[in-house]
Formats: C-alpha cells, structure tokens, sequence
C-alpha cells in the first residue's frame, strides 16, 4: 500500500488530525494506497512555512529561481517512466499517453517558465511632460494553486511553475483523486533539496483542504481548474477577500466540420478531440457540427473510426482508451447516456460499459459513444459530461453552424475544419471561445493566452500572462523636470 503524505516546509507528514483517504486503481478498481484528510491546520503549517520561505524567495533574482525550476524539471526527466505509470495508476488513462503527453508537457511547463522569467521586462514612459513613468512587478506572496484529475501533473506544473518563477511561494492541492505524481513531485523537491517553504504540498478533498485554501487570509491569490460549480463557489469566497483569481473551468465545445474541409484529416482530428483521455479533457470536442451536404458520410466514418477504439488495460502500449477515473465518475456517464436516451437521442456505436477480461475484469471502463437525433438545446448537448461522449449535430450553412456553436453557456474551445481561408476567418472571429483551432486540434504554444470565456471561467494562464496573474504591478512617476 502507497502512504502520501503532505510536503510541508520540506518535510513530510500526514494530516494533523491522521485521517486518510482512499486510493482506488480504476483500471482494476482496486484499493492500492492512502492519502492524508488534511484540513484547516495543516493548510494553516502550510502557509506559515510558505509565508517564512518568501523572506528569501521573494527577494532572489529571476537567475536563483530559473535555476531551481530547471533543476525540479530534470529530477523529473530522470524518473520519467516512474511518473508516466503513476499517472496512469491513478487517472486510468494509457501508460502509452502519459509518457508521450502528460509528463513531458509538466517538463516543459517547468522548463518554459525558467526561461520565461530570465526574458521578461517591464514597462517604462520617458515622453510624460516632466516626469519619467516606470513599472514593477513584485510577486504576490503566498498564493494557493488548486488543479484537477483529468491532467494531474501536467496541469499542476502548469500553476506552480509560473507561481514560483514569479518569485511566490506555493500551497498547492492535487486532486484526491489522482494524486500520486504530486507526492512523487514533492520527493524530487526532496531529493534535489529545493528550498524548503517555497513548495507546499497538501492533500485532502476539496471541501476541507481546498476550501482552507482558499478562504485563507494570508493566501493572496487562488489559481483553479476543475468544475464551473466549484468555481463560482471560489470566486465568491475570493471576491469578498478581494483575492486575485484564475478560474480554468468545463467547456461543451464544438468541432465544426465544413463541406469543403480535407475529410481525412477532419475525421481523424474530431475523433481525437472527442476521445482523447477518455474524453476527460476540457477542450475535448463533445458537439460535432456537421454541414448536412456531407452529414451521412461524416457520420457513417466517424462511427466506423470510433468504433475501432481500442478500450483496455492502461498498461498495454496498444491501448487506445483506458479506464474512467473513478466510479462515481462513470455512473455519471451512464446517468448521462439515460438522459440522451429518454430525449431521443440515437445512440450509433458504444453507450455501455465495458467489461474486459483478466487484470482489468472490475475496471472502470465505458466504451466511446456517438448520438445523433438530438435538439441543440436539450440537456445532453448544453451539459458538460467529461466522458467519451460526443454528440453529432448537422447545419444547413455557415450562420447556423456558429449559432449552434455559441449555444451552450460554455466558451472554452473550438475547432473548424475548412479549407476556406474565409470561412475560417469569419468563423473564428464570430465564436465564442477562448481558443480556436482551424484544421488542427490541442497544438500547443506555451506562450499563448489559455481560457474561456462565459461558464468555462475568468482570466488567462500560459505564457507572460500567467506571469502577470502571479505578480502586482507598482508603477513609479520621477519628476525630470
């Protein structure tokens, strides 16, 4: 059996109070390990230890602390399939992903972050009438990171590493439920011997370490992804503090496919944005908009290509698709795939769970699904499931496919697949999305602006913005004259 423990001020520990949680494998739905309930007095260790900590690391240059990040990124480099199989241990997806994607993104974000910090500047104005307009940018503080299951390292890396390369300390949450690379993350701060305080790490579930977190005095900001409820609690918990917040929250997005697009190519990217991580991706792509001129044979290729998913043990490099993440998770799914049912929703390949032979037999699978015959409004399409769930929906020209697009409360991502210049000009401005892809899907430049807009949250991560969210801006007027 696995003991997590929390990563305090450089040292390990359990909760205060010595209550556990359980680790389920949901490839094997199995018990494998335990981590710590923590709650208000082990966030409050925490962010004393942080807040001691950024006597010293708030104050060190940009040089001190890229050199630190770059140092986290090769402990993890040097255990990488160690990381990749807990990843997959915990979330259920294949070992084949984490390796390729998971884990080498959570390097690169470290990495992005250490060169990023050595090339910023700031803001300076010599033509004022008399005066000379400069601006810093100090970090924040003490600042709370909060990420979800579905990416766990990966997106964790993905707050910490601009955080800390902004000169904060960090009290960070993981999951509960998948939150085995976290603690290996924590052994290599040990192992490497970073500064102690500067990287807290707590586990515990989301409304008792998480809420600590948050409502926290001394934490000055809050950086979330995960669901859009959790995140208006947040946000108004934050609001009332006055804290600075990040919300990276649900999408229901669209893949858009034009009658003129590359077939091939379109099929094969919608099936990737549908089914990728079991579906369990914010950006994945669960509506796909179809012009009618090509609607049957879109569709009719789609199923075949879904159909050969290969769902099976995570730990098998042939696996396409593994396990759900938990159990709650896919009863969810299947609660789902009743209501699509019961709005007359035609279910064209999968909708059931999955039973595999061997390791794997009390696993957590379900098999990638397609529906058609559905209203844009209905529940199943408005809803975000965060499953191998996709809808198919056909439009008759241009304007309906970016009014069926912009349907849901959602504005997270897109995609259009056309090979009209044009049309992928106009659609892309007209969408309501945080992020649009034209013939590609999940191509990611790290310096990019990444969000949503409406339910799918508020603010900006990636990048120089990132950067900004983490710090607080000072500007200084000198009399010349």
């Amino acid at each position: 059996m696995t003991r997590i423990e929390n990563y305090i001020g450089g040292q390990f520990s359990g909760a205060e109070s010595g209550d556990t949680l359980p680790l389920i494998d949901p490839s094997i739905n199995e018990e494998y390990g335990s981590i710590p309930a923590s709650g208000d007095d082990d966030v409050e260790r925490a962010v004393h230890a942080a807040s001691r900590a950024f006597e010293s690391w708030g104050g060190s240059t940009p040089t001190f602390r890229s050199g630190w990040l770059n140092r986290l990124a090769d402990g993890i480099e040097s255990r990488l399939e160690q990381f990749a199989e807990a990843e997959s241990r915990d979330n259920g997806k294949p070992v084949s992903l984490a390796r390729t994607v998971d884990i080498p993104r959570a390097i690169a974000n470290f990495r992005f972050f250490a060169g990023a910090i050595l090339h910023d500047s700031s803001d300076a104005y010599t033509d004022t009438p008399g005066a000379l307009n400069y601006t810093l940018r100090h970090p924040l503080g003490v600042v709370g990171c909060i990420s979800p299951w579905n990416l766990p390292l990966y997106l964790f890396s993905w707050k910490i590493a601009p955080a800390l390369a902004a000169g904060n300390c960090v009290v960070g949450k993981p999951s509960e439920v998948t939150p085995l690379t976290a603690y290996l993350l924590a052994q290599t701060c040990d192992e490497i011997g970073f500064p102690e305080g500067v990287l807290n790490i707590v586990h515990g579930s989301g409304p008792s370490a998480g809420a600590a977190i948050v409502t926290h005095k001394d934490v000055r900001a809050i950086s979330f992804t995960g669901g859009t409820a959790t995140g208006r609690v947040i946000a108004k918990s934050a609001g009332e503090a006055l804290k600075k917040v990040s919300l990276e929250l649900g999408g229901k997005n669209p893949t858009i496919i034009f009658a003129d697009a590359n077939l091939d190519e379109a099929i094969d990217g919608a099936v990737r944005a549908g089914f990728s991580n079991q579906g369990q991706i914010c950006l994945c792509g669960s509506r796909i908009l179809i012009e009618r001129s090509i609607y049957d044979e879109v569709r009719d290729r789609l199923v075949e290509a879904v159909s050969a998913i290969k769902v099976g043990d995570p730990l098998l490099e042939d696996t396409q698709m593994g396990a759900i993440v938990s159990e709650d998770h896919l009863n969810k799914i299947i609660h789902h795939l009743s209501i699509a049912r019961s709005e007359g929703g035609v279910i064209l390949c999968g909708g059931e769970r999955v039973s595999l032979e061997g390791r794997c037999e009390n696993g957590f699978f379900f098999s990638p699904t397609l529906i058609e015959g559905l209203e844009a409004s209905c529940q199943t399409n408005q809803e975000e499931i965060f499953g191998p769930v996709a809808t198919l929906l056909p439009f008759d020209d241009e304007s309906k496919a970016i009014q069926l697009a912009n349907s849901t409360p959602y504005g997270l991502a897109a995609s259009v697949w056309t090979t009209n210049l044009e049309t992928a000009h106009r659609v892309g401005h007209e969408l309501q999305s945080g992020i649009v892809w034209v013939n590609c899907w999940m191509p990611r430049d790290l310096r990019t602006p990444f969000g949503g807009s409406k339910d799918s949250g508020m603010g900006r991560e990636g990048g120089f913005h990132a950067l900004r969210f983490f710090t607080e801006s000072k500007n200084i007027t000198i009399k010349t004259a």
